[in-house]
């Protein structure tokens, strides 16, 4: 079992935040692993065109492929394992996992989120085909002049059926949620001209014409150009909770301005973080993580000499 002291840091996450924090501290030639699961939430992109640099669009494991090999030309160790359990000790911190027990003085948290998945049979192939999206911020410039079905439950999901109108003028709310939607939400969605669907979703099926159709009930059905999901995610923070650290209104963790958690040596980066979830955020807060723990240690040890 390695002691505390044997690592600088790990990484549980291998996602763009966890990648570009490897690449940071291989460079800054400090001693540390990844932990991944190899499910990367950036790994369903078909093709982003809003990420800086590429201008044709990347896909998301492609970019993933490039960042991994980056981090790895400079020493950087990525082990596939499972994270179980996450403690603070007194030297720093151990982590428990499939592939064995890990201990360092620091770690950055990149666990990301998971989707809430919509009902939707053949969702992957849905989304590797652009059909089904789960990100507006990243790809609402795609369905400009296209109808949109976006599937939600709340005013969170309305909210983003009034976002899509940015970019679209045919878009309606699929409300599936089991309470009805209050009278104020319903007002809103009619004044920002979003058509609100009531009726349950009951099957559905994607067709070769790059359509989503729905059959809704009651003989009624309907087809989209492409269907967004708004059900909101779920933060990956168990194991930040197992280490004592503190989560805002909406379940991510607090950071501060250098990415740490109230936890001191406990760092987080990407969609664990803030709701925007974009790779481009994601990137430069596993930059700040990884530059902050750096200059931690430093100072440590100069403080030590």
């Amino acid at each position: 079992m390695d002691h505390p002291t044997d690592l600088d840091c790990i990484i549980i996450g291998a996602g763009p935040a966890g990648l570009t924090a490897a690449i940071y501290l291989a460079r800054f030639r400090r001693r540390f692993r990844v932990i991944e699961t190899g499910e990367s939430r950036a790994g369903w992109i078909p093709r982003t065109r809003n990420h800086p640099g590429f201008p044709d669009g990347v896909g998301g494991r492609t970019l993933l492929g490039r960042m991994r090999r980056q981090a790895e030309a400079y020493g950087a160790e990525i082990v596939r394992g499972s994270a179980q359990s996450l403690r603070k000790v007194r030297d720093g911190f151990r982590l428990a996992t499939g592939a064995g027990e890990f201990s360092a003085a620091t770690v950055i948290l990149a666990t990301g989120v998971q989707d809430n998945a919509p009902p939707i049979p053949g969702l992957e192939e849905g989304v590797f085909r652009g059909l089904v999206r789960i990100c507006p911020i990243c790809d609402g410039y795609e369905v400009v002049g296209k109808s949109v079905g976006v599937i939600g439950r709340d005013d969170h999901g309305a909210q983003e059926a009034i976002f899509l109108r940015t970019w679209s003028d045919q878009v309606a709310f699929l409300h599936v949620g089991e309470a009805p939607l209050p009278p104020a939400t319903v007002r809103k969605l009619k004044s920002a001209g979003v058509e609100v669907v009531r009726s349950a979703i009951r099957a559905v099926r994607i067709e070769r014409r790059r359509i989503v159709a729905f059959d809704l009930g009651a003989g009624e059905s309907r087809s989209f150009d492409s269907v967004y999901s708004a059900l909101g995610v779920t933060p990956r923070v168990r194991l930040a909770e197992d280490a004592g650290a503190k989560l805002d209104s909406s379940g991510r963790l607090v950071v501060g301005d250098h990415q740490e958690t109230s936890v001191p040596g406990l760092y987080a980066a990407g969609d664990v973080v803030r709701g925007l979830n974009q790779i481009s955020t994601a990137c430069g807060e596993g930059a700040i993580a990884a530059t902050d723990v750096h200059n931690r240690l430093r100072l440590a040890r100069s403080a030590r000499s």
